[in-house]
């Protein structure tokens, strides 16, 4: 795999980890603001809403604009609105840091999937996205981590200029190892933007990027809501949340891994068994988990198959929106974080339910099982192979 690719990776992880650091952060952040825990969770919907938003549309003006230059200007606009955040005082303007860093990150990310996939031959996309997804998956093995522990010894604010400096060098790489000159499109006379606006009509892609929203929606319900089935269902200590966390990103990374050496060539194999596994994981985790030893094992275990059922989706979807070359990891970008934005919503409404902490492990089940039934028709279309009919 080329080096800019793993620079760009670089950039994931510092967004991944500010995208997720906010659920350790909050209770510091409300106090320190003089808001209540409720409004400073409302920086966590922010986030989420200008990824979902942002993404079509930073990617959208940003389609004719130099490849290089357009990577750079988000990383820094990010990097300076952690920097902004950190030294302010007033939550309404940490709240408008949080959209805009949001815009940044959708931007980057939409233009750095695309870039992905133009560094390497068509039959390594799904490698080469594995490695820029391994950025968000390290975020959630070192970065949520370490920035929930910078912001227990230093403060909130630390973390902030953490993600910020960490930006910098990933900066620098941009700079130096992405061809200039290189629109985002990667070509000049490429498609007009209404024919790519146009691929959203198709049902395949509509398709992948339902199935890629649904699965990353189960992911993230289940994933929110941790932290209360480790300390209360399995009655361990606080400590062992950090230590769930690091276990559900290790997992996310093999799977990343594994699924990134097999989406190209086999992605069929790859929903065929980690569909069913990761239906039958979710309720398993649910019963199993007031045994502590289970619970951590299935931890890693639905992390792996979570993240390479999601990632083998993201690269169809990048397969599906090839006729609209710029937007298609906008598009991508925009199943990704619908499915994080609604997962967790969805999830939240089990728990006054006789299920309790166990409810979103039960919701992530039936999300699974959701997107396993919607699939089932068209499998040809997802294994790569001679689309359906019923899908032309």
């Amino acid at each position: 795999m080329p080096l800019p690719l793993y620079l760009l990776a670089v950039a994931v992880f510092a967004m991944g980890t500010s995208e997720f650091m906010l659920a350790g952060l909050l209770p510091d952040i409300a106090s320190d603001l003089d808001v209540t825990v409720g409004t400073a969770g409302a920086l966590t919907s922010a986030f989420a809403v200008g990824m979902v938003m942002g993404a079509p549309l930073v990617a959208a003006l940003a389609r004719t604009w130099p490849r290089r230059a357009t990577l750079l200007a988000f990383v820094l606009a990010f990097a300076a609105a952690h920097a902004v955040g950190a030294v302010t005082t007033s939550f309404a303007v940490l709240f408008a840091t949080r959209v805009v860093a949001a815009l940044a990150n959708a931007g980057f990310l939409a233009v750095a999937l695309t870039a992905a996939t133009a560094l390497v031959p068509p039959e390594r996309k799904g490698r080469a996205l594995a490695v820029l997804l391994s950025g968000t998956t390290v975020a959630t093995i070192a970065g949520v981590p370490g920035g929930s522990v910078l912001g227990t010894v230093l403060g909130w604010r630390a973390t902030f200029w953490a993600v910020a400096v960490l930006c910098l060098p990933a900066a620098l790489g941009i700079l130096r190892a992405i061809p200039a000159g290189v629109a985002s499109s990667g070509a000049t006379g490429g498609p007009v933007l209404r024919a790519e606006l146009a691929q959203l009509t198709r049902p395949p892609l509509i398709l992948v990027m339902l199935l890629g929203a649904l699965v990353n929606a189960a992911t993230f319900g289940s994933f929110t809501f941790l932290a209360p089935v480790v300390t209360g269902t399995a009655g361990l200590g606080g400590l062992w949340i950090p230590v769930a966390l690091v276990l559900f990103g290790a997992g996310s990374f093999a799977g990343v891994t594994v699924a990134g050496r097999l989406s190209d060539r086999r992605p069929g194999l790859v929903l065929a068994v980690g569909g069913p596994l990761l239906l039958v994981g979710w309720p398993a985790t649910a019963v199993l988990a007031d045994d502590p030893s289970a619970l951590l094992a299935l931890v890693f275990v639905q992390g792996a198959l979570s993240f390479a059922l999601g990632s083998t989706l993201i690269a169809r979807v990048l397969h599906e929106a090839a006729g609209a070359p710029t937007m298609a990891g906008s598009y991508a970008t925009a199943a990704l974080n619908i499915g994080a934005t609604a997962g967790p919503l969805i999830a939240a409404t089990t728990l006054d339910t006789t299920a309790g902490d166990l409810g979103p492990l039960w919701a992530s089940g039936f999300l699974v099982a959701t997107t396993l039934l919607l699939a089932f028709p068209f499998r040809a279309t997802l294994a790569g192979g001679r689309r359906a009919e019923v899908l032309q």
